[in-house]
């Protein structure tokens, strides 16, 4: 029977694997709906938008991390010249990601923005393939090649290539590269990020103003509200993701993150009434085949480890088991030559005699 211990313990878990899932739902959720904002913040042109949203986030992330006393980190980063410089290539392609992707929702180009999510994953692990020499299963093989098929497939229907799709996905599979390289918590690394960024964001947005043609103060509080609101809407999520990081495994995570661009292609289809011709539906079906083949390989994957860890660990157990029983048999022959040294005298007597 299990211990009052062990049952928490199996409680404390089981509740924090709750706690990471509904953070992973929450900012996934958050993610897939953030279609629905952006068009709240028009007459802005997206690049005041997107300015906005470098200045209010750092803003944001200042305010969380003072309120969570994580600061221990920014004195090695100033001393480290070579992260510094991973920073700002990421903070350059996330700047191409969060412009191109507020352009398209604001243009009326939803769906061809959730493709770009959807081919992430072919995307990131074609980039392992050509810059880091990574090896591929056969079935990632596969699917590498039936998201080529799809791209095709959309560039004919398209009469071009989707480029608005490209062009998310390898700028975000870019940035999940570099930080991966950086090794910088969620947090910490868009304050980093927004602190390079936020210079050239507010020498922007004075610009603007010095023009006339900035939107804020010049559309009423609440317009003005709602581009300041675009600091919580970048840091939320994160926070939300961060959470759930540490506390579901990876392989969830990695399910968990189709729910983005599978909301954010019903409200392109569903609520803003974007066009599906065949030819579209055709790439879409092509993608999800290819996602389908990927998921299904890393559960196969992820299954072998544990059982293989398993085996290792019983066979570690066993030979412990045997070491200690045969440790504890020797003891006791010892233990018993020095309680009864007599016995073995007498034994040794009689064989010479």
């Amino acid at each position: 029977m299990e211990s009052k211990g062990e049952q928490h313990i199996g409680l404390d878990s089981k509740s924090e694997q709750r706690i990471g899932l509904l953070n992973g739902f929450a900012a996934y959720g958050m993610w897939g709906l953030v279609p629905l904002f952006w068009p709240l913040l028009e007459p802005s042109g997206a690049a005041e938008i997107l300015a906005h949203r470098m200045v209010w986030s750092l803003g944001v992330v200042v305010i969380a991390l003072v309120v969570m006393r994580r600061w221990a980190w920014a004195g090695p980063l100033l001393r480290q010249p070579r992260r510094l410089g991973l920073i700002t290539i990421a903070a350059a392609t996330i700047t191409v990601n969060w412009g191109v992707y507020i352009w398209a929702v604001n243009a009326g180009h939803v769906v061809e923005a959730s493709l770009g999510y959807f081919i992430n994953p072919l995307v990131t692990i074609a980039m392992g393939v050509l810059l880091l020499k990574e090896r591929l299963r056969p079935a990632q093989w596969a699917a590498v090649g039936i998201g080529f098929a799809a791209v095709l497939v959309l560039t004919i229907g398209y009469g071009q290539p989707p480029w608005i799709s490209l062009c998310l996905a390898f700028s975000f599979a870019t940035y999940g590269l570099v930080k991966k390289k950086v090794n910088l918590g969620g947090l910490e690394s868009l304050a980093a990020e927004t602190a390079i960024q936020f210079l050239p964001a507010l020498g922007y947005l004075l610009w603007l103003s010095s023009r006339g043609d900035a939107t804020f103060g010049g559309e009423g509080a609440g317009h003005a509200a709602l581009l300041a609101a675009t600091g919580l809407v970048t840091a939320v999520p994160l926070v939300c993701f961060g959470a759930a990081a540490i506390r579901v495994p990876l392989s969830t995570l990695g399910l968990l993150q189709y729910l983005a661009p599978v909301l954010q292609f019903l409200l392109g289809i569903l609520y803003f009434h974007e066009a599906m011709p065949a030819e579209r539906w055709a790439g879409f079906t092509l993608v999800w085949a290819a996602l389908s083949l990927l998921t299904w390989d890393a559960l196969r994957t992820a299954r072998r480890s544990r059982m293989v860890l398993r085996e290792t660990a019983a066979a570690a157990t066993a030979t412990a088991v045997a070491t200690a029983a045969t440790a504890a048999a020797e003891a006791a022959r010892e233990a018993a030559a020095v309680t009864n040294p007599t016995t073995t005298s007498g034994t040794a007597t009689s064989t010479n005699t």
